[in-house]
């Protein structure tokens, strides 16, 4: 490497409010044995119960004189008439509200109604998410891209914290244009998507979304598809595809850091060398698994945490890296997570965590583990520390890559 890790850690700095959640959570952490399991009793306020019987139309003569405490004010009259139900059969596109199958046309929207059983299921919507870099240059092979005056700029490395926030813009502002192509052409009412739905539609408008159903893997991102196993329960579904399209985000934001660089347009060829970069080498393994992880961990209730993968290359190292390296390996994970967190946060809003929440609670049979958060780092790079951790990914990964043309080759 051309490059020195350790002199990144005079750029650390804590992350405060990540600390301060971490120690509270484990502050309250109590051994296995001693966890206790309460039920929260239900009560009846029967005078508020009565109280707001008195707007409806009940049958005087059916309730006891005896049950109603206090004076009364008088009841009206009447039988509460049993109205037929019909299932709907119809839906407005415009709206989204219900009607039975005589219905024909929307009052409110002026549109015609269309059957429920010709709305589309989300997991079988196709998408073909774009997300485009134009430059001056078009490169159609590894060797120009990677000639020795494009190695010279990316070592120079003429890139700056506000080149840095308008890519991540661009990326934001193309998912939206996605996200809102998926809605409009597939008339979706959002509001009426389940919490799964819901993100498998957002993970849609960044990558195309596909399915196994063998292997051990709960998921994986390859080239532009994410491949997640439908036999896992919804929650361990939503928290993989968020793990898998942080993976994708980190992988956008350096092709179009690259991109901007060499003023290229972006292609098969910029998107397979990132993929190289970002595969090749334990430290960048390291990097991208943990800020996935990362990010998977802040839509995830806490004692649910998990940083198996980020372990497991660890493990493998065989002290290929100091433990000052590993962790700050991490440091630079965390604030690439803080990026693609604000990515993802600005359509998984508040509401939408707490169904993710609701999801978790229901399908989790396992008690929590709070264990993992002690994995947590708590440091990120200032914006001069990480502008010198990208470069170092970048300037020592194409490097490297330039020497094996023949393994990119076979990731194209």
């Amino acid at each position: 490497m051309t490059g020195n890790i350790n002199d990144l850690s005079r750029y650390s700095q804590y992350d405060t409010e990540k600390l301060d959640l971490i120690k509270e959570v484990l502050r309250e952490f109590k051994p296995i044995d001693m966890v206790k399991c309460y039920c929260r009793e239900i009560s009846f306020d029967e005078d508020a119960i009565l109280e707001s019987s008195m707007d409806m139309d009940i049958d005087d003569d059916k309730v006891p004189m005896e049950s109603r405490p206090g004076e009364l004010r008088e009841i009206r009259k009447s039988v509460l008439k049993v109205i037929p139900f019909s299932e709907p059969e119809k839906y407005c596109p415009e709206c989204g509200r219900e009607y039975p199958k005589e219905e024909v046309v929307c009052p409110d929207c002026l549109v015609h109604l269309k059957k429920i059983s010709d709305k589309v299921d989300v997991c079988d919507i196709k998408s073909e998410p774009k997300f485009i870099f134009n430059g001056q240059n078009s490169y159609e092979s590894f060797e120009d891209l990677l000639n020795k005056g494009n190695l010279l700029k990316i070592n120079e490395f003429d890139f700056t914290i506000d080149d840095y926030q308008i890519i991540l813009h661009d990326i934001k502002s193309q998912a939206f244009l996605n996200f809102n192509k998926l809605v409009k052409e597939n008339e979706i009412d959002f509001d009426e998507l389940d919490i799964l739905e819901k993100i498998i539609l957002f993970a849609k408008s960044f990558v195309k979304v596909d399915y196994k159903s063998s292997g051990s893997q709960l998921g994986y991102f390859e080239s532009d598809v994410i491949s997640i196993d439908d036999r896992q329960t919804d929650s361990l579904q939503i928290t993989t595809l968020i793990h898998e399209l942080s993976h994708f985000l980190i992988q956008e934001i350096l092709i179009h850091i690259l991109c901007k660089l060499l003023d290229a347009t972006r292609n098969s060829l910029t998107e397979s060398l990132l993929t190289f970069i970002l595969s090749y080498a334990h430290f960048t393994q390291l990097i991208d698994e943990y800020a996935a992880h990362n990010v998977e961990g802040r839509f995830t209730i806490f004692g649910f945490q998990d940083y198996s993968s980020f372990t497991q290359i660890e493990q493998s190292m065989d002290g290929e890296m100091t433990a000052e390296e590993i962790e700050i390996t991490k440091s630079i994970g965390n604030t690439f997570a803080l990026s693609i967190k604000e990515i993802l946060e600005s359509l998984i809003d508040r509401q939408m965590r707490e169904e993710i929440k609701e999801q978790f609670l229901k399908d989790v049979m396992e008690r929590p583990n709070y264990r993992a958060l002690e994995m947590e780092n708590c440091q990120i790079l200032n914006d001069e520390g990480f502008i010198k951790a990208i470069w170092l990914i970048l300037n020592d990964g194409c490097e490297v890559a330039a020497s094996n043309i023949d393994k990119l080759l076979s990731i194209l």
